[in-house]
Order: C-alpha cells, then sequence, then structure tokens
C-alpha cells in the first residue's frame, strides 16, 4: 500500500473486525449490532469491519465452478463481495432496531483503492473522507472487509482472509495505532485448540512470530494484514467476540532472534504437492500470480517441478496451469505441520527434534522444508492432527514459558 491518508484521530475512534464465525447466523449478528451499539453509547466512534456469513464465500465460490470451468476473474470478484455486503447492510439494519444510527459502505465507498489483479488485488491508497465524515455525524460504520476497487471501478478482492487486511489498512488510514479483531477462539494459541487441547494461550507476540504461524497455516489472522500492520505500526488485539476478556496482543516489537523459545505449532490439513513438465519456476510463479495464488516451495527435479502453494484452491491452481498450457498432477492426500521458532535457521536440533518425534510416532514425512523462523513437514492428511499435538508434547508447549532447551 503506496499512500494512506492518516488524520489524527479522536481517542476514542476504534476500528474493530468481525469474522465469518463471529456473523454466521442472525442471532450472532444482532449480538454483534449489540456490542457496537453499547460501544457507542459509552462515547466509543466505531467503525466495524465485516466479513461473509459463515461459509458464504465457500458457497459463492462452489456456485462459481458449477457455472463454469474456469470463471472469469473479474466477475468471480463481482460475485464473491456479495457476502460481505449482506452482513454489513444486516447488520446496518440490526444496529438501527436498537435505536442507534449506522451505515454500510463498500470497499469503493470506504475508500480502499486497488490495482486491478482480481483474486488478490494489491492496496495502493486509502481515502477514508466517508467514513470520518459518517463517524463524526455519530454513525456506527459497517465496512466490507476483503474488497476494494480498481481505477477503472471494477470490484477486486483481497484473498482468501483479506478482511483482515481491511481492517488493519482502515486502521492506520485513520492514525490509529490498534485494531481489534474478534473472532471464535480466545486468541492466539500455540496450537489449534480444537485439535490439541493443551494449547496455551498466548499473550503477546510480536509481528514477525505472528507472520510465521500465519504463514505456516494458522488461520487467525491472513499473512498480509500481518504485514501491513507490521509496515504501519499497528498492534492488533486478536479476542473473543463472546467475551470481553484480553486476548493475545500483537505488537510493535522487535524479535529476538537469538532466543531458543518455540513459539507455536501450526498445521494445514489439506497442503497439496503439485507437478507440472515443461514450465519453468518463473512461469508457474506468474501463472498462478494471475489467478490471485503464490507458490509456498519450488523443488525442481530433472524434467519436472514440483511446488506447493499453500492456501490456494486446487481448482484455480489447475485452472492457472492449464491457461499457461500445461497439465498439473496433484498429490491431494497430503497436509503440513510445521514448529515456528524465530530463531530455527540457527537451531538445527529443533529440525531434529521435530523430525524424531515424528519418527517415534510413526508418521513419515513425505516432503521437508525450512525457513528462518519454522520448519515444515508435510504428512498424510489423515495424520496431519495426530502430527500436531505430537509436536506440542515433544517441546513442551503446554508448560510455562515454552522454552527449548539447548545443549552447549
Amino acid at each position: 500500500m503506496t499512500a494512506l491518508l492518516a488524520p489524527a484521530p479522536p481517542a476514542q475512534r476504534v476500528v474493530w473486525k468481525f469474522g465469518g464465525s463471529s456473523v454466521a447466523d442472525p442471532e450472532r449478528l444482532r449480538a454483534v449490532a449489540r456490542r457496537l451499539v453499547a460501544a457507542r453509547r459509552a462515547g466509543l466512534q466505531v467503525v466495524a469491519v465485516l466479513s461473509a456469513m459463515g461459509d458464504t464465500t465457500d458457497d459463492l465460490l462452489r456456485r462459481a465452478y458449477e457455472m463454469a470451468q474456469r470463471p472469469q476473474p473479474r466477475e468471480l470478484d463481482a460475485l464473491l463481495s456479495v457476502g460481505e455486503a449482506t452482513s454489513c447492510a444486516l447488520a446496518a439494519m440490526a444496529v438501527h432496531e436498537l435505536g442507534e444510527r449506522a451505515i454500510s459502505f463498500n470497499g469503493r465507498q470506504a475508500g480502499f483503492r486497488t490495482d486491478g489483479a482480481h483474486g488478490c488485488a494489491s492496496l495502493l491508497r486509502m481515502d477514508p473522507r466517508r467514513v470520518v465524515e459518517a463517524l463524526d455525524d455519530g454513525l456506527i460504520v459497517l465496512v466490507t472487509g476483503y474488497q476494494g476497487s480498481s481505477a477503472g471501478g471494477d470490484v477486486t478482492t483481497l484473498g482468501r482472509g483479506g478482511s483482515d487486511a481491511s481492517a488493519i489498512a482502515l486502521a492506520a488510514a485513520l492514525g490509529l495505532r490498534q485494531c481489534d479483531i474478534f473472532t471464535d477462539v480466545a486468541g492466539v494459541y500455540t496450537a489449534d485448540p480444537r485439535i490439541v487441547p493443551g494449547a496455551r494461550r498466548l499473550d503477546r507476540l510480536g509481528h514477525p512470530e505472528m507472520l510465521q504461524l500465519a504463514e505456516a497455516g494458522a488461520q487467525v489472522l491472513q499473512t498480509r494484514a500481518v504485514e501491513l500492520a507490521a509496515a504501519h505500526e499497528v498492534d492488533i488485539h486478536v479476542r473473543s467476540t463472546f467475551t470481553t476478556a484480553d486476548g493475545t496482543w500483537i505488537r510493535r516489537e522487535a524479535t529476538v532472534f537469538e532466543q531458543a523459545r518455540i513459539t507455536g505449532v501450526a498445521h494445514r490439513r489439506r497442503d497439496p504437492v503439485y507437478t507440472v513438465r515443461g514450465l519453468s519456476p518463473a512461469t508457474v510463479s506468474g501463472a498462478l500470480a494471475q489467478r490471485g495464488a503464490a507458490v509456498g516451495s519450488i523443488m525442481p527435479e530433472p524434467g519436472l517441478l514440483r511446488f506447493t502453494a499453500p492456501g490456494a484452491e486446487v481448482v484455480e491452481v489447475i485452472a492457472a496451469l492449464a491457461a499457461a498450457g500445461a497439465v498439473a498432477g496433484v498429490r491431494d492426500d497430503l497436509g503440513s505441520v510445521s514448529v515456528v521458532c524465530p530463531a530455527v535457521g540457527n537451531r538445527p536440533e529443533v529440525s531434529a527434534r521435530m523430525l524424531a518425534a515424528l519418527e517415534r510416532g510413526d508418521i513419515v514425512p513425505q516432503l521437508v522444508t525450512s525457513t528462518p523462523g519454522r520448519v515444515s513437514c508435510h504428512v498424510g492428511t489423515d495424520a496431519v492432527d495426530r502430527a500436531a499435538a505430537l509436536l506440542h508434547r515433544e517441546f513442551d508447549l503446554h508448560a510455562e514459558p515454552a522454552e527449548l532447551a539447548v545443549t552447549e
């Protein structure tokens, strides 16, 4: 994002984002409306960025592929943007029923200007003047997440989970240094508490640690939202929609990269490995970028290329490669599990312990990759949950503090 209009905000102004699970049905949407009204009556100027209700985006995507093998990206964006608009209009109606005034804005009305890359557009600038005017008029402002508008006026979307990025960008454009992300869990955990019951909520993280967790599959925040927050020095407070308790603070702070602390274990239940012949890495990366997807790992082999595209839909990857004149093979029975540690590039014992623990659990890694901040293993889809729980125990993440014993 190259430019932000950032006026000095009143102290009482807030930007809150509510995810799809928080507005999944009419009763939850009414509960969000009650929370917004209570905040307004307490003297706050409230902007709420809303996701689509529940599985609406998945349902719309499925309908698109029932109509066409390769939906046109422009029309796909036009379709997928409907979910967030529905959430905001309904929430505004609920607020009015409670006796307060509200207004809903789509991405263009709220000032989100993007490039023309449908499916994964980049934010170029923000002009939140209409939002500010509505706040100063005493209205609760409901903003559609996930979407913006290109120079030509077309609807664009910001990639799956893009409502997080919308909220962070809007907070920065309003001159705020905090954005609250409301979700169905109480914060960021050392692992997904739905599959690792002993997972521990983390009170505080730095942006770099959260970025590694997000890239490895932790679904609590979108990767580009964390990048935006770091770039514009916005603290993120991840908290539960259903309580008033504090959650996890992701703050503007330097991570001590020589420390040995294991941050957590993240996973993707589905993380396919693709094979393609006759295309270079640059061609594959370019073809995926045109469909709003990104390459993860690339492994060139004689005569073929193996690669991953974390978070991308299989149909999108296949369509992208077909447009480039290639047929992709897909190993679709794989997922991934990652150990996140800021110092892992200098701690080879982390990889060694990880692989030894998987071996003891009779889990065979199909692919091992590493970055300076994490080590990831592709394993069979049916072994992902067990691998995550096993590694959580191996590194004693149930305990406090979660420190890796390092031998000199």
